[in-house]
């Protein structure tokens, strides 16, 4: 069996890829992306822990089936937001997270390094105050109490990425989070970076998280695309291809991941063509090329 795309030397990643991306399944919508459910925009499982990508996707379908069995039996709406993922009517983040936990370990599987990790997408400028305060349940929270508070979320529960963490005009801000938590967790910019080369690499001088969202459709070329993640290969900062709210069944990101050897894809949940087809994509590329490497070090 031949992949197109990736069997032939001229093409991207070629011969040259190496690694098959950790998959990010946004099992949970929140802010802009669903109606009354948390102001944190995505609650994501990865299965940093999976021997294969087979196993990891299964791990992502079967962890969302037992969310939508623990959301059932709470009374609460497994009604879907944006991207797939349920749109439960909770407030609190930390409530979430506790629903998640319980929900891996329904499905066999264990929290963390070896086994299914949290991401977090705060987009945190979308409840960001006019006074530059952040609105969280209710609570008016300043710069230094939100990193307090995502501080305190890393130690309890197994969160090890978090993406706009913070507001896309909060540098000073972003610079105090990295400060605190950039050596353990992993720190991902998308509205502050904009997968803009130029932005990257004045956030990278002035020690602006330690990871970039990658979205082609969002920079409009993939000839940017590429060197803003060069620029993020040479600092030393991760790379997260990513989908749009949008979507279409276009699977190119999943090529895109692998060509490049990104560390990981968000694609959504395990639900729907547009989100699908990317996670088939995987598995097609995995099965025809056994030689790439699954997985990625956590922190």
């Amino acid at each position: 069996m031949t992949v197109p795309g990736l069997s032939r030397p001229g093409a991207l990643g070629g011969v040259g890829a190496r690694t098959l991306p950790v998959p990010f399944f946004n099992i949970l919508n929140g802010g802009k992306h669903a109606v009354d459910s948390t102001d944190f925009q995505e609650f994501m499982v990865a299965p940093v822990g999976a021997p294969s990508m087979a196993e990891a996707v299964r791990a992502g379908a079967e962890v969302y089936s037992a969310l939508r069995r623990e959301l059932s039996g709470r009374k609460l709406s497994t009604g879907l937001g944006d991207e797939g993922g349920f749109a439960p009517e909770i407030t609190e983040p930390e409530e979430v997270l506790r629903l998640l936990v319980q929900a891996i370990s329904d499905a066999g599987y264990k929290t963390g390094a070896d086994g299914v990790s949290i991401a977090l997408d705060l987009a945190a400028s979308e409840f960001r105050q006019p006074d530059g305060r952040y609105k969280v349940a209710g609570d008016l929270l300043t710069s230094a109490d939100m990193i307090d508070r995502l501080a305190a979320i890393t130690a309890q529960f197994p969160v090890h990425l978090i993406e706009d963490g913070l507001g896309e005009d909060d540098e000073d801000g972003w610079i105090a989070l990295t400060a605190r938590l950039g050596d353990t967790t992993e720190l991902v910019g998308d509205d502050i970076f904009c997968t803009n080369p130029a932005i990257i690499t004045r956030a990278i001088a002035r020690r602006i998280g330690n990871a970039a969202l990658i979205k082609l459709n969002q920079i409009g070329t993939v000839t940017e695309t590429l060197q803003a993640m060069a620029i993020c290969r040479q600092a030393g900062y991760r790379q997260f291809v990513s989908h749009r709210s949008g979507e279409t069944e276009d699977y190119f990101i999943a090529d895109l991941a692998v060509g490049t050897g990104c560390c990981h894809l968000k694609t959504g949940a395990p639900a729907r063509g547009e989100r699908v087809a990317k996670y088939n994509r995987l598995l097609e590329i995995a099965a025809a090329v056994p030689a790439l490497r699954y997985g990625m070090p956590v922190g």
